[in-house]
This record gives C-alpha cells, sequence and structure tokens, in this order.
C-alpha cells in the first residue's frame, strides 16, 4: 500500500482537530512529569475504534500503534522519575473532546493527530511519529479517484474531520454526507447510502481489512493530503515533551536500524501482514524522513569513558 501512515492509523491517526474549548485551569497545574512521578501513572486518552492506531475488544486492554509509542513514553518516564510508571487508556470517543482532554490537562497524551497551526495554538505536538494521507475508500472499478469524477456523487466524511474541508475544496460539487466516525461512515458504503468513504488511507484499509471487504479500492495512488501525524501534549511542558520525543525518536530509530525488537513491534500494527500492511522498506523511508531534523540516537559509552565533545563546524 502505498499511502503513509498517519494514523495512524489516528485521528487521531486524517483526522479533524476541532478541539472542545477548556475553560478555567488546569485540572493537572504541575508538569507532567512532577505529577507522574507522585502518582505513577502516565493517562492516555482517544477513541478505540481507530484500528490500527488504537482499538479495544469488549472490556480489554487498548491495543494499536498509539499504545505502542504511548508505552514507550511510559518506560521513558519510568526511567526520569525512578519508579514504574503504569499506562493508563481512557476512551473518549469524540476526537474533539479528546484533544479537549489533553489542553485542559484532565490527560497526558493523545495519539495520531495530524498538525495544525490552530492546535498548536493551544497544546503542543510531539515529534512526528508516522505519515498518511487523505483517500477515497470505494468499490473497486467506481472511481478513479480523480476529484472531477466525484461530482454530484453522495461521498462519506466525518464530521468536521480534514476530509471534510478537503472534499469541499478540491470537488465543492459532490455531496457530503457527514458521519460520527469512519466506521459509521463504512456502515453507510455497505449499505449502500453513500458511494464511498474519504478519510485517513490506513484506518480505512484497517477498517476493511477486519471486515474482510477486500472489493473495496483505495483511490487515487498518490493521496489527496498528506501529513504527518504526532502525539497531542499538554503546552508549554518541555521537560515532558522532551522525554516523549526523545522516547519516539529512539522508536524510529530502532526500526531504521534494524533492531529486532523495534522492528517486531512496529510490524505487529503497521508492517507486513498487518492491517495497515505496509512495507518495511517504506517505513524506513518514512521514518527516516521524520528524524532527519534530528541528531541520530546511538549507544553511548559509560559516563566515566565518554570523549569530549567535539566544537562546532560553524
Amino acid at each position: 500500500m502505498r499511502d503513509r501512515l498517519r494514523g495512524a492509523c489516528g485521528s487521531l491517526l486524517g483526522l479533524g482537530l476541532l478541539f472542545t474549548a477548556a475553560a478555567g485551569s488546569p485540572a493537572w497545574a504541575a508538569g507532567v512529569v512532577e505529577r507522574v512521578a507522585g502518582t505513577g501513572e502516565l493517562v492516555l486518552v482517544g477513541p478505540a475504534t481507530i484500528p490500527p492506531l488504537l482499538s479495544r475488544e469488549g472490556e480489554g486492554p487498548p491495543q494499536g500503534y498509539a499504545v505502542l509509542v504511548a508505552e514507550r513514553i511510559a518506560a521513558a518516564l519510568a526511567e526520569a522519575v525512578g519508579r514504574p510508571v503504569k499506562l493508563r487508556f481512557e476512551e473518549e470517543p469524540d476526537l474533539a473532546t479528546t484533544g479537549g482532554r489533553v489542553v485542559a490537562g484532565t490527560a497526558d497524551l493523545a495519539c495520531g493527530f495530524p498538525f495544525s497551526w490552530e492546535a498548536d495554538m493551544t497544546a503542543d505536538f510531539s515529534l512526528p511519529i508516522g505519515v498518511s494521507g487523505l483517500r477515497l475508500l470505494t468499490p473497486a472499478g467506481r472511481f478513479d479517484g480523480d476529484p472531477a469524477g466525484l461530482a454530484g456523487h453522495r461521498l462519506a466524511v466525518v464530521r468536521g474531520s480534514l476530509a471534510a474541508s478537503e472534499l469541499q475544496g478540491f470537488q465543492p460539487r459532490a455531496v457530503p454526507v457527514p458521519v460520527n466516525t469512519l466506521r459509521d461512515g463504512l456502515d453507510a458504503l455497505q449499505a449502500g447510502r453513500v458511494e464511498g468513504v474519504i478519510g485517513d488511507s490506513n484506518l480505512l484499509a484497517a477498517l476493511a481489512s477486519r471486515r474482510g471487504l477486500g472489493d473495496l479500492r483505495l483511490v487515487p495512488e498518490v493521496p489527496y493530503e498528506s501529513y504527518a501525524i504526532a502525539c497531542l501534549l499538554p503546552e508549554n511542558d518541555s521537560a515532558f515533551r522532551n522525554l516523549v520525543d526523545l522516547a519516539i525518536a529512539r522508536l524510529l530509530q530502532g526500526y531504521v536500524d534494524g533492531r529486532p525488537e523495534d522492528v517486531a513491534a512496529v510490524d505487529r500494527w503497521i508492517g507486513p501482514g498487518s492491517a495497515a500492511d505496509l512495507s518495511q522498506e517504506l517505513i524506513r523511508d518514512q521514518f527516516q524522513a521524520l528524524l532527519m531534523a534530528r541528531e541520530a540516537i546511538r549507544p553511548l559509552p559509560p559516563a566515566g569513558r565518554r570523549a569530549p565533545a567535539a566544537r562546532p563546524a560553524i
């Protein structure tokens, strides 16, 4: 699959960022690191209906690529505060409220959000955890994805999402059918109420795969819009953000370097044979691109044996 993880899975993992306004002071006035040092818990929030990013079976534990990232962040926090840190998941079906929880300080992070300048005014974004794109899921042969061919056709889009605004922009004569979730959009497609669903490529692919809908295709080959996805964090908490970015960079670098435990952990959710079914080569290329603006993470010698830091070249 040529489309990228964005979204991953997101959305979270092609998902809108319409935050519920958070009035008053944050519920947790102290920084996340300080609070976690006292409670031993890191709180992840989000909908549990967006595989391969985030899902759960009944009352079981959450699972998905976003959970993997959050677990690595929890491990980094445990090392920093010198005590075990448990990841606690609080399900929040509504994406707007998910973002609002982080802004208000009643949750520590939500993973899979595409960056937006509007959201950046009230929250911070981590180092990206992947990339993805908006595409159309439709029965094979019905559309090729060309915007011109979508005029007059009923297409499901999640309310307030990036897909809804993008569709209005590239084909204003299409007939958008608002739905609450991509699952609802797929229900509408299977029932014949719409002719396609526009949304995050990897989320749509995973949902179709889980339902065994092999007659559906994602079009066009090149996404309508491509974007990186990241974890949403409380604003102006640099100590927490630094730990989060380092944990994410270690995971991405480990995959690029072929570290077996990192490759296996990532591939389980988005690699070959998963619902997203991305090739290892594509994942490596994506992760390497996301790391371009960061120093490569390599094993360091013990502190007493480290060489003096080199002077800057410029």
